[in-house]
């Protein structure tokens, strides 16, 4: 009884559970990704935040890891079948949709953090855009990996909004501010206006985001001013820097209990959707040469 139990609790690599399930271990791969439940990040296969929920593990050591399963994936593995009603769109056909060449789509993607380029050629999927349905696939010729989505991503408010603004048009979202907007964001947008002007040309509300945007600036760190998270929810980063999909918060009054609800909003939705986030403070502004490099290293961007 002892063996069976051990036998029934074994965790099986991809490699074992596809022999079980009689299928090559590049076909389960290709299954286990189109279902969000792995991801290739830099040659490694790596689980997603769904993948381990599914009860996924990685196992081995430094030198040999590996993912492995519970033997209760075989038979999940085997009732999901293809939904083959299901429309999935490439960037070309999004595209069309919106008259936009494919190339344009897919760095707009990119921007928004739903894809990544793969290591040589093409795109992969991001845990983000894992979550709005994104599918990754591979040329079956060239073997160059590609990205496919729901058509649903056709209606995303943010996708149109950032499409919208690349032809050069106002915002649908900013015009629509006033309504949908969270009131304390409101209310912080009135009290404090961004009347200080940057090096760069930016406006900004304070003289501490002044300083940083200047130090961006001199240090040749190509950013954005309060660039609205690509989520749902109405929030806006302080600052966002393209190369490393970095956002920055600077957190000035924190003695104020409204705004510390603020704050603490804004930190659940960076923790949600998994952005990576620098935090600074008032005793980090005058020692910006000395923290801001050492932050910026962490996610690999490099200042003159």
């Amino acid at each position: 009884m002892t063996n069976n139990k051990n036998e029934n609790e074994r965790e099986l690599s991809i490699q074992a559970l596809a022999e079980a399930m009689g299928k090559t271990p590049q076909a389960l791969f290709q299954q286990l990704t189109e279902m969000g439940l792995i991801v290739n990040n830099n040659n490694t296969w790596e689980l997603t935040t769904v993948g381990k929920t599914k009860g996924g593990v990685v196992k081995g050591d430094k030198y040999s890891k590996y993912i492995a399963w519970p033997q209760s994936m075989k038979m999940e593995l085997e009732k999901s079948q293809p939904d083959t009603s299901r429309q999935l769109l490439t960037a070309t056909a999004i595209g069309k949709h919106f008259d936009k060449p494919a190339d344009r789509i897919n760095s707009i993607l990119s921007e928004l953090g739903w894809i990544k380029k793969a290591d040589i050629k093409g795109w992969v999927t991001t845990e983000l855009g894992i979550t709005l349905g994104a599918v990754q696939s591979k040329d079956k010729n060239s073997g160059v990996p590609y990205v496919r989505w729901p058509e649903s991503i056709l209606n995303n408010k943010i996708l149109i909004n950032s499409i919208s603004e690349s032809k050069g048009n106002v915002s649908i979202i900013s015009q629509n501010q006033t309504d949908n907007s969270d009131k304390d964001n409101v209310e912080f947008r009135e009290k404090f206006e961004a009347k200080q002007r940057a090096i760069d040309g930016h406006y900004v509300r304070s003289r501490a985001e002044l300083l940083i945007d200047n130090w961006l600036y001199v240090s040749g760190v190509v950013h954005a001013y309060e660039r609205r998270l690509p989520v749902e929810e109405d929030t806006y980063s302080d600052f966002y820097l393209p190369t490393g999909k970095v956002y920055i918060e600077y957190w000035g009054l924190e003695n104020d209990p409204k705004y510390s609800a603020r704050k603490e909003r804004k930190l659940e939705t960076y923790k949600k959707y998994g952005f990576k986030l620098i935090q600074l403070k008032d005793k980090d502004i005058n020692n910006l040469d000395d923290i801001m490099p050492r932050l910026l290293l962490e996610y690999k961007i490099e200042t003159v």
